[in-house]
């Protein structure tokens, strides 16, 4: 599957959406619990001339992780430096990115479960005392070299908290969860990002994309996008409810968040097995998908609406999704569950 489902994106920075991104916590819309708390601390950084603790924020993709971090940077009076897990492949990678930081510098690493063994070892040191252990020759003439590091904040994002080693995340001061979003929140993100694109978007608009995104700002920004496409091509002024609804109903995005993607998914599990219990392999053999992209794509929303379950046996639909794909309930089919049984990785992987 490729990645350019409008209801998904890469992992990572995008840079389509760098010129609608927040540049203050008081411009950062949602997560006030988090906003609040991310305040003090840097006030309370600023004052002591301190570092910020290091950061790790853990959520699913296209929350605001790399933004909050960019915020962290322009607060504390630093820059931020963007780099990702996989792609410190050697601890040479990490140390050429730390030993070019300066004071008060902000280092994201996005997806940072994915760090290899070697370069988080190598960080450790970085982390606790800002510092960089060389290994300087071979064999017996072989030392150890420390650099001092200027004071800097380590940002991490990760979309598997439960993949970190416990000794990197007990190097974090700062551990916050980043949760999804409500329709409102998300209406409020769709209309400050028309005022950024020099779009006119009615509330009511704002709304209708913000109840389809899926609890998530990325999903909102890229909808207002493609749905302002729609107004240029048509040379509306305004966006208005009709045009956004029919403009994402053109785009397969239906009321529910829903993509064509899933839609599949639900048919497949539904009409294919009968509402499942369902393997994962067999799932994305008939999908002709890979098992990485159904668990980490379309299971999590599926499951979130109440429309999919895992159990040991296998992915079971819900008679949530039979309704929704308008075909009766079977009645020995039992009563809707949502049972999730999340703690066990490899449930239903296997037949």
């Amino acid at each position: 599957m490729s990645d350019d489902r409008l209801v998904h994106a890469p992992l990572g920075t995008n840079e389509e959406d760098l010129p609608l991104r927040p540049q203050a916590l008081g411009d950062f819309i949602g997560q006030e619990s988090l906003r609040e708390k991310l305040t003090i601390y840097i006030a309370a950084a600023r004052l002591r001339g301190e570092p910020l603790d290091h950061i790790l924020f853990h959520g699913p993709p296209g929350l605001g992780k790399t933004t909050l971090a960019g915020i962290i940077a322009r607060e504390m009076g630093g820059e931020l430096r963007i780099t990702t897990g996989p792609a410190l492949e050697r601890s040479g990678d990490l140390a050429a990115i730390l030993s070019n930081l300066q004071s008060r510098d902000v280092l994201f690493i996005d997806e940072i479960h994915r760090l290899p063994a070697a370069v988080e070892e190598t960080l450790y040191a970085g982390m606790e005392d800002f510092a960089l252990d060389i290994v300087v020759g071979k064999g017996p003439m072989a030392r150890n070299l420390r650099l001092n590091l200027p004071p800097f904040t380590l940002v991490g994002a990760t979309t598997r908290l439960g993949l970190l080693t416990s000794p990197l995340r007990a190097r974090f001061g700062i551990v916050e969860q980043i949760s999804l979003y409500d329709a409102e929140e998300l209406a409020q993100i769709v209309l400050r990002g028309a005022r950024s694109l020099g779009v006119s978007v009615e509330e009511d608009a704002a709304m209708e994309m913000g109840r389809r995104a899926r609890g998530t700002p990325r999903v909102a920004l890229r909808l207002l996008r493609r749905v302002r496409d729609v107004a240029q091509v048509r040379q509306d002024p305004s966006i208005s409810r009709a045009l956004a609804r029919g403009a994402l109903e053109m785009l397969g995005v239906d009321e529910d968040g829903l993509d064509e993607g899933d839609r599949r998914f639900l048919r497949t599990v539904v009409e294919l097995f009968g509402g499942g219990p369902v393997g994962l392999t067999t799932l994305a053999a008939a999908m002709n998908e890979e098992a990485q992209t159904l668990e980490d794509i379309y299971e999590p929303f599926l499951i979130q609406r109440g429309l999919l379950e895992r159990t040991p046996r296998g992915r079971r639909a819900t008679a949530g999704a039979f309704e929704y794909l308008g075909h009766p309930v079977p009645a020995d089919f039992g009563p809707k569950q949502l049972t999730l049984e999340l703690g066990r990785g490899d449930e239903g992987k296997e037949e």
